[in-house]
């Protein structure tokens, strides 16, 4: 059973890697609304968790099937022409229900590293339990300043901690006049819930560890959370108060956790030059980015036909 959920694991995070590739390229593009640069990347990380979609025609893993990918068809809608494809990238088997691979070579070495990834990704598991109690401990330890806002001597940067009651903490050092711009910005991680998306996203990576696409995967789409939570801060505050925003990220450029989603994280010479860049999208440039993105997902998300 462990080799099986192997893998098709193994396939999984293949054709993850090669739908991650043209997402990471689209978020090199400046123009890209940092928001929708984030649900693109929502796409590599769904295809290492789901193994099933509807068929494409012009879907990108038409192209590899004729290299090297299989499309398995699983489920057929009695009466329809609608059914569900799974991409075999891993190229090792022979039939699939149940899976037999092409060689005993083949499923001997499939067998021997079902186990290693399994006993990996549980020590990855552990070590992110660790971090994740050790971050709800400095929660617990801080003082409630107003509302969902807390002091912690144990914090260095502010950030929000927890998913389902999140707080805000901020470090008992921090500065009244850039707590507008940093509540701004922490308000907008709670509203989009980023602090379990980047949870989901860790586990992701846990899972998928073997490949190095995920680890890769993982620090751009961190980085584009605080982008985009950049950018719902800036269409609060305005476009003037742009160099006033960037000014507060310098002076609270610190390390932190990576259960919580901090005001000073991700690249800061990144962010400042696309914070002193931003404009406001105009509605038609809203429509166009979002057609460009539901190709994108047409494209990325369905099977060779």
């Amino acid at each position: 059973m462990l080799p099986e959920v192997f893998y098709w694991l193994f396939s999984m995070s293949i054709s993850a890697a090669l739908t991650g590739i043209p997402v990471l390229l689209l978020g090199k593009w400046r123009r890209l609304p940092r928001g929708l640069a984030c649900l693109l990347w929502g796409i590599p990380f769904f295809r290492m968790w789901v193994p099933l979609s509807l068929p494409g025609k012009y879907s990108l893993m038409s192209l590899f099937s004729r290299l090297w990918s299989q499309s398995v068809v699983v489920y057929v809608q009695a009466d329809s022409n609608t059914y569900l494809t799974a991409t075999n990238c891993a190229g090792a088997a022979s039939g699939y229900f149940p899976l037999t691979f092409k060689t005993y070579p083949l499923e001997a070495l499939f067998r021997w590293a079902s186990w290693i990834w399994l006993a990996v990704a549980a020590a990855i598991f552990l070590a992110l339990a660790l971090s994740y109690c050790r971050a709800m401990a400095a929660a617990k330890s801080a003082r409630p300043l107003c509302g969902n806002v807390y002091l912690s001597p144990k914090v260095t940067s502010p950030a929000v901690y927890g998913v389902l009651r999140p707080r805000i903490l901020l470090p008992e050092s921090y500065g009244e006049q850039e707590l507008r711009y940093i509540l701004a910005h922490e308000t907008a991680h709670i509203r989009r819930g980023d602090n379990l998306w980047r949870i989901l996203a860790l586990l992701t990576a846990a899972v998928h560890w073997f490949n190095p696409f995920s680890w890769i995967f993982l620090k751009h789409f961190l980085a584009e959370v605080e982008l985009a939570c950049d950018e719902e801060a800036l269409k609060t505050l305005g476009e003037g108060e742009k160099k006033a925003y960037a000014a507060a990220l310098l002076d609270c450029a610190a390390g932190g956790t990576p259960f919580a989603s901090a005001f000073g994280g991700a690249k800061i010479r990144r962010r400042l030059s696309w914070i002193l860049a931003y404009r406001k999208l105009s509605a038609l440039s809203a429509l166009t980015f979002a057609a460009l993105a539901l190709g994108i997902a047409y494209v990325l998300l369905t099977n060779a036909a």
